[in-house]
């Protein structure tokens, strides 16, 4: 979505003010202005300020959910499976203010699939930010969770936040750098 759209809300639904993470109830009724949708969460103008709302809230905005990789996976939850979903589902997170994927911004920093039982995985994911003080980290750190979780065989993750060695620019892909101008 590069054009902006605005909408009337038409039910209540949670947003998160960006860049603080502050949540905020957007009341039915209430206009906004969709800015990006990507990986399913959509940044909104809502009261002059820039917030972001879920995936889950989608119809809220008269839009539909869109599903992640893992919904229409139909094999078995093998460790090489489970590892390709992984990275897929990674690849639906964005940093609200940035409309480049968390793994093409170079934010992983590490990532593991082990097996916990028969067909059953737990994955940990080490990731940074761009900036150490964003009030988004622990948004983006519970928005991969969630995806992790509901990729199938995955019933343990665990996303931890590491500040070193801080993130630069030169991290990101040669694709995201193009993208966002800092080639």
């Amino acid at each position: 979505m590069n054009e902006r759209e605005t909408v009337v809300l038409s039910r209540d639904c949670k947003a998160l003010f960006v860049p603080l993470g502050i949540q905020v109830n957007a009341k039915q009724g209430t206009e906004v202005t969709i800015l990006q949708q990507l990986g399913g969460s959509y940044t909104v103008l809502l009261e002059g300020q820039m917030a972001r709302i879920d995936a889950k809230d989608a119809d809220a905005l008269g839009k539909t959910r869109v599903p992640l990789p893992s919904e229409s996976f139909t094999g078995a939850p093998t460790p090489e499976a489970v590892e390709q979903l992984v990275w897929q589902h990674l690849r639906t997170c964005y940093d609200p203010e940035i409309p480049v994927d968390i793994v093409e911004l170079g934010l992983i920093y590490g990532c593991e699939v082990r097996e916990t039982g028969k067909q059953r995985y737990r994955v940990d994911v080490k990731m940074t930010l761009t900036a150490p003080g964003c009030g988004m980290g622990d948004v983006l750190a519970e928005d991969v969770k969630e995806k992790l979780l509901a990729i199938p065989g995955v019933s343990q993750a665990d996303v931890e936040l590491v500040l070193d060695p801080p993130w630069t620019v030169d991290m990101m892909s040669e694709a995201a750098r193009l993208q966002t101008g800092m080639m």
